[in-house]
């Protein structure tokens, strides 16, 4: 169960990984305009707040692989917790604000990989 948490947490961590590239790097390019639905002008107006917007969730990324990789349990425990519960709260106000799609991409697959490590540390 704690290697099936742990690649789920993985996944969640990659997914933010991949959020930060997007943001920081590929916003008013065509990936980012593509995957984003926006115009470039639109993309253009706003690239400085997506890149910091990225820079955060490369945090998230970051405090993830950390949970994963804590060489005390507890700590490990605490970190996938907290960071899987900003990242769902990210995502449920991101569907609430922005779009409700985020909340698949985002916030579900943090409540799976939360219910997940919940179940291996019982």
């Amino acid at each position: 169960m704690a290697l099936i948490s742990n690649i789920l947490v993985g996944i969640v961590a990659a997914l933010h990984a991949y959020f930060l590239v997007l943001e920081m790097f590929f916003w008013t390019k065509p990936l980012g305009l593509s995957t984003f639905r926006m115009t470039l002008e639109k993309a253009q107006d706003s690239a400085v707040l997506a890149a910091n917007q990225g820079l955060y969730n490369g945090f998230l990324a970051v405090g993830l692989l950390y949970g994963i990789f804590a060489a005390n349990a507890q700590v490990s425990f605490q970190f996938k917790v907290f960071f899987l519960l900003c990242v769902i709260a990210a995502g449920l106000y991101g569907g609430y604000s922005v779009s409700p799609r985020i909340i698949y991409v985002q916030a579900v697959p943090a409540v799976i990989a939360l219910i997940f490590v919940w179940l291996a540390n019982r």
